[in-house]
């Protein structure tokens, strides 16, 4: 039952009361979620198209639910999660973007959203996600949290001798792995051939190989170290 529906019939909307805050660099995208909002029973206590000003407004207003754009020209929605999130943990914040980004799903579940949706989603479902995000549940798979979680608390010990290289010779290590040739390797990384067979020797040396077919078995049993 729509929320026109339900005040003819002198029912509530199951909405009626939830304070929304909108984040979103687009002024159509803001009017068009604040009209369907509204439409539902939701209030919106502000709107805006900035980052920093979003930080700076959401713990003035506590809104029960901020909806997030991911991608802004002075920042991302994960950042004023985070950043709401230092002032009161209180706030859930609903990421909302346009691409299907694992990296940036897992700064979203590390900054404490409720959930990360793409803008494709339909109406209906977005209020459902609202409410649940405004009752405290979260939107993401428990068990997906909980790897981008557990991650995090134990990262992955590194081989020493892998740690030692320098950024471009672990570059050059990763692409030995992929089983490319020198002069694959150089035009990947735009350097002359005989500087990636330098890079080679070197890197064999300090991981103690003498053949490079070594290091590329040793890449596909172990993981190289965050660049």
């Amino acid at each position: 039952m729509n929320a026109t529906t339900a005040s003819e019939h002198g029912v509530a909307s199951p909405n009626t009361g939830i304070r929304v805050f909108i984040l979103d660099d687009h002024e159509l995208v803001r009017r068009g979620l604040q009209d369907l909002l509204e439409s539902e029973g939701f209030v919106v206590v502000g709107m805006s198209g900035s980052a920093a000003e979003a930080a700076r407004r959401i713990p003035a207003l506590h809104p029960d639910v901020a909806i997030l754009d991911a991608r802004l020209p002075d920042g991302t929605g994960i950042e004023v999660c985070r950043d709401v999130h230092s002032v009161d943990e209180t706030i859930n914040c609903l990421i909302l973007t346009s691409y299907d980004d694992e990296q940036a799903l897992r700064g979203a579940v590390l900054a404490g959203a409720s959930g990360y949706v793409l803008k494709e989603i339909g109406g209906s479902d977005l209020i459902g996600a609202l409410r649940r995000a405004a009752r405290g549940e979260s939107l993401f798979d428990a068990d997906l949290k909980a790897m981008i979680i557990q991650g995090l608390a134990e990262p992955k010990r590194v081989d020493p001798r892998v740690a030692s290289l320098t950024r471009q010779e672990r570059r050059v290590l990763e692409l030995v792995g992929e089983g490319l040739t020198n002069r694959q390797i150089g035009e990947r990384m735009l350097l002359a051939e005989k500087t990636v067979k330098n890079y080679v020797s070197s890197l064999l040396a300090k991981l103690g190989f003498e053949r490079r077919t070594q290091a590329a078995v040793h890449m596909a049993h172990h993981s190289s170290p965050d660049q």
